[in-house]
């Protein structure tokens, strides 16, 4: 009998058969403040969320303060600006990670964060981080992956822009490096991305593939795709959250907001629940109304000895009757007693 993947995060299990592991990713929507930080941990708390997760990385730490073409943003978002400026004004402060973890912990929600190099992993060490997610982008950092992977905590891996040799190539540097506990998320690479760019059928593919705990990275504007994706076999969701999409930030305009993400967190739970097991049996909230099925009824007196004809039973509500099945049976026999009209049929009513 083959056994269900499964990590532990904080006390938590998360496999296909428990319910969806819901990440609220804050990313750049603190937008420079430290209070709406604050606020946006403790509105993914309210709204039910499972971890709140960070990014952590300065301009310096993920990429080169430089302006010549390559490092140049054109189009989308985020057009006009270096790298080197887009991840000055996004990132989160490294002096506020203590506060935010204390934070959280206080709250009762996990947190962790995705590090964009080995400084960034020991400072998450010395918090006591109980998780890392490596992002997309760098899936292909494979010295990273096995720089986070020995330290020993579970680890997540999106996907997004990876090929299956290259998922494979991650895996194999995150066990390389001593990692135990292993996840993986199907995503887009799209800020944001459009649903049908999805092709949510690739992840029962990827946990056949790679046998791993599977999930969804999803950057679509609504929860849709995400709650889809739970049918499929998703065990864990992440989603860009925000206090207002309208707030003006680097990611705020893709990211939900609290109403969204209580949502998300009871919708995609009910999902989980609904898909059950295989079972043709009654259902407990079926058992009161089985009286209210259709069944064959008498509708005219009958005296005792009396062919009984076609115009004499009726297939009708309610089921205190034979079957419709045994219509044709009835019919020429004859009634072994006085009928009255509005009689629920039986087989001690009727004789040859």
């Amino acid at each position: 009998m083959s056994t269900i993947p499964s990590i532990n995060i904080a006390g938590r299990r998360i496999a296909a058969d428990a319910p969806p592991y819901i990440i609220a990713e804050l990313s750049a929507n603190h937008n420079g403040r430290l209070e709406t930080a604050l606020k946006i941990i403790e509105e993914a708390k309210k709204a039910g969320a499972d971890a709140i997760k960070l990014q952590t990385y300065t301009a310096d730490t993920i990429t080169l303060d430089c302006d010549s073409e390559e490092f140049q943003i054109h189009g989308g978002l985020w057009d006009g600006k270096t790298l080197y400026q887009l991840y000055q004004e996004a990132h989160m402060p490294w002096s506020w990670h203590p506060v935010l973890f204390e934070h959280a912990r206080k709250l009762g929600i996990t947190i962790f964060s995705s590090p964009f190099d080995n400084t960034a992993v020991d400072l998450l060490e010395d918090l006591n981080a109980p998780a890392y997610k490596i992002a997309s982008f760098e899936a292909v950092d494979l010295p990273l992956i096995k720089y986070v992977a020995s330290t020993g905590k579970p680890m997540i891996i999106s996907t997004g822009m990876a090929d299956a040799d290259e998922i494979q190539e991650a895996i194999n540097a995150a066990y390389e490096g001593g990692c135990k506990e292993l996840a993986i998320l199907h995503c887009v690479s799209g800020y944001p991305a459009p649903a049908e760019d999805y092709n949510l059928r690739t992840i029962p593919n990827m946990m056949q593939r790679f046998g791993l705990v599977t999930g969804l990275s999803d950057h679509t504007l609504d929860n849709t795709t995400a709650i889809t994706s739970v049918v499929l076999g998703a065990s864990i969701i992440e989603k860009h959250f925000t206090l207002d999409r309208n707030g003006g930030g680097p990611d705020d305009s893709f990211s939900l907001e609290p109403v969204e993400l209580a949502a998300l967190c009871q919708d995609s739970k009910t999902a989980w629940s609904a898909l059950g097991k295989v079972d043709y049996g009654r259902k407990s909230s079926e058992l009161a109304n089985v009286k209210f099925r259709r069944s064959l009824y008498f509708v005219k007196n009958l005296e005792a000895g009396e062919i009984i004809t076609h115009d004499a039973v009726r297939s009708v509500r309610p089921g205190h009757g034979l079957e419709p099945k045994y219509f044709e049976e009835i019919i020429g026999k004859r009634a072994a007693t006085k009928i009255l009209c509005n009689t629920a049929t039986a087989f001690d009513l009727i004789c040859d």
